[in-house]
């Protein structure tokens, strides 16, 4: 349910503004009498009119000051340039120095160091000394201080450092866009890893932009949204309350609803420019200008939602990077979940099971242990990590990158349980759908494997028990979910859909190849065989077999040019290169081979030329197959098992009494579960 709100609401008086930065000042020298900012005011408001009519030898008209509006420009000794270093920030000296804590975090304006002294009033000076000292007597101790500003003008982060104050600088740009999706992922882990290193005592944060409103607000509301189960709505009311009137960039607002998935109520009405903004600075159209803090530097175009009628491509790349020390967090928890240990390389090797080409040798697995199979899809291979504070896309490089997706925990009947999945990791594949009779694209995560559960490995389950929890802990809630919140998150605005991929029993491959296939709405090169009762095995798996169309068996290697123009192909051996001697590559069209140079490139091998044929680059990949891959491949090409053989293999092997027994039980398992299906219906 949305909580009903007006953003709409005006600043909070100027009166009490001035009241409070009166208060807060007394502190430091409680014995003298400190002028009151409103005083100061009206005083200079009075020495400038003077000074003015008495200096002034022409007729131009003058700007009427607006009531309780501080005048600073009567403190400038110079002529002010566009980014004069010794400028004060537009609306800076009126605008309110900081808000109410928000889980620890305190929202302010950009502190000035005393070098800005000559330009403000003895009563209205906002230094780190004066923050330091004000949040003190609040009883708050500082630990940190995230600056979102894209200037280094302001201040010296030397004061913060004899105060053992940590530093952080995320430059934001003010102008045209909202902060970038790297930013904002770079801000939340900051927040988050220093809150979780406050063991005994709590420090607070100070976060500012150039005001401490909208950059400030965006990140914070970003944080709320990955940190607590609430709405953009309620995060954004939370900000505004707290730092009244909260953000008033309409843009800023519409990109907080679109980035969550969100429909944007009609009762949220942007805040109108506060007074002390508008009274600063007006651009030609009466409205407040943008922050003046970005050093002259022009700001980068605003980045929206893509342009829907782009051509997708299995190369494209999805999703925000992270930081590295997030990142490599993330990391050591898919080596511990998979009981991996660290090597010579450390842990930036990807983990992910990998299927063996499948040959007249290894089919002999199919008798012995009891398969399924499914359609071997010709997409990008994704392991996918589900965090409380965000979804993560693990690809061939083990690199991360954050997409926004919503995984709820399934519902039970206490209530919503632990509600949002918190570090559960997948195995998948990322497809791009044509529709056939719109021709539009989808993307769509095919999940094949669950490897960790809210923490607890899973891996040595059998694969069947993992593929029936992939069910019912992670697509099922899904689906739950958007029955009730379909008026409220919207599902379809997700960067791809999602799904449990299919598998069937050895019988169904005759049907999967002729009927199954040839359907799909996207591109598919043959069989993966899945041993049913199988761990998960982390990188080469040689129980799990694929098979390719012979046309489609490839390798993936390394190409170069040498000196004297020879074509270099390359292997991995022991995490080196080896040079696969006497092999040539042909390009399809007559494409330029230094096109190629020192990149992954996939082959097919041709047996009437005696030669590789270059498929693709593979852009998901840094690194060639290893000599043992490339054995295998050549191995599978060798034995040459056709789709004919295949199947007069399978034909024998289910009349095989394991089969038999297990295909029955299997049966029957099946029907309860429908059973179950149409009693909870």
């Amino acid at each position: 349910m949305i909580v009903a709100m007006d953003l709409n609401a005006s600043p909070v008086p100027e009166e009490d503004d001035e009241t409070f930065e009166g208060h807060i000042e007394e502190y430091s020298a409680p014995e003298e009498r400190v002028e009151t900012a409103v005083d100061i005011a009206r005083r200079e408001r009075e020495e400038r009119r003077r000074r003015l009519k008495r200096d002034r030898s022409d007729d131009r008209p003058m700007h009427a000051s607006q009531p309780h509006v501080y005048d600073y420009q009567s403190y400038q000794t110079k002529t002010l340039k566009s980014y004069d270093k010794s400028r004060l920030p537009p609306g800076w000296l009126d605008c309110p120095a900081f808000g109410q804590e928000i889980a620890y975090i305190i929202p302010s304006k950009v502190p000035l160091s005393e070098a800005y002294n000559d330009s403000i009033p003895p009563g209205r000076r906002y230094s780190f000394k004066q923050v330091v000292h004000q949040q003190r007597v609040l009883g708050r101790k500082l630990g940190l201080v995230i600056d979102l500003t894209n200037t280094t003008r302001y201040y010296s982060t030397q004061d913060l450092k004899k105060d053992a104050i940590k530093h952080v600088k995320i430059q934001c740009k003010g102008r045209d866009s909202v902060p970038e999706n790297s930013s904002v992922n770079q801000f939340v882990y900051e927040v988050l890893q220093f809150i979780s290193r406050q063991q005994h005592s709590k420090k607070y944060i100070l976060v500012h932009c150039t005001h401490g409103h909208n950059r400030t607000g965006y990140m914070i509301v970003h944080y709320l949204m990955r940190t607590r189960l609430m709405s953009v709505t309620e995060a954004i009311k939370t900000f505004a309350e707290a730092r009244p009137p909260g953000i008033y960039k309409p843009d800023y607002i519409d990109a907080l609803y679109t980035f969550y998935h969100e429909r944007r109520p009609e009762m949220v009405v942007c805040p109108p420019t506060p007074e002390w903004k508008r009274s600063s600075d007006l651009d030609l159209n009466g409205e407040a200008v943008a922050d003046d803090d970005d050093d002259g530097v022009p700001a980068s175009p605003s980045h929206g939602p893509q342009e829907s009628d782009v051509v997708m491509t299995n190369d494209d790349v999805l999703g925000d990077e992270i930081p590295w020390d997030q990142q490599d967090a993330f990391r050591r928890f898919c080596y511990q979940t998979l009981k991996l240990p660290v090597g010579a390389r450390g842990i930036t090797q990807f983990p992910g099971s990998h299927p063996v080409s499948l040959n007249r040798e290894n089919l002999q697995l199919l008798r012995q242990r009891y398969y399924y199979a499914t359609w071997k899809a010709d997409g990008t291979r994704y392991m996918m990590l589900i965090t409380m504070d965000g979804c993560y896309l693990i690809d061939r490089n083990f690199n991360f990158r954050r997409v926004q997706m919503r995984f709820p925990c399934k519902y039970t009947n206490e209530g919503l349980g632990e509600r949002i999945h918190h570090f559960t990791l997948l195995d998948g594949e990322m497809i791009i759908d044509t529709l056939p009779e719109s021709q539009k694209q989808e993307r769509r995560y095919l999940i094949y494997d669950l490897m960790a559960l809210n923490k607890e490995s899973v891996i040595e389950r059998p694969f069947y028990e993992r593929w029936m929890m992939l069910e019912k802990e992670v697509i099922e809630p899904r689906k739950y979910d958007r029955s009730l919140f379909r008026d409220f998150y919207r599902y379809d605005l997700e960067p791809f859909r999602v799904r449990r991929k299919n598998f069937w029993y050895l019988p169904t491959v005759s049907k999967i190849l002729k009927d199954f296939i040839p359907k799909l709405s996207h591109d598919a090169d043959g069989l993966i065989f899945q041993g049913w009762d199988d761990p998960y095995v982390p990188r080469t798996h040689e129980g799990l077999l694929k098979w390719k169309y012979a046309e489609l068996n490839s390798v993936d290697f390394l190409f170069e040019i040498g000196d004297d123009d020879r074509q270099l192909l390359f292997l991995y051996e022991r995490g080196k290169k080896k040079l696969l001697e006497g092999n040539r590559v042909e390009f399809k069209g007559g494409s330029d081979p230094s096109f190629y140079v020192g990149k992954i490139i996939e082959c097919s091998w041709d047996s009437e030329k005696q030669k590789w044929c270059c498929m693709r680059i593979r852009t998901d990949k840094s690194t060639p197959n290893d000599i043992n891959t490339y054995k295998k491949v050549m191995r599978s090409i060798k034995d040459n098992i056709t789709e004919d053989f295949l199947l007069q293999e399978i034909e024998e092997i289910i009349c095989l009494p394991m089969y038999a027994d297990r295909i029955q039980n299997d049966n029957k398992m099946i029907a309860a579960a429908k059973a179950n299906l149409a009693r909870r219906r």
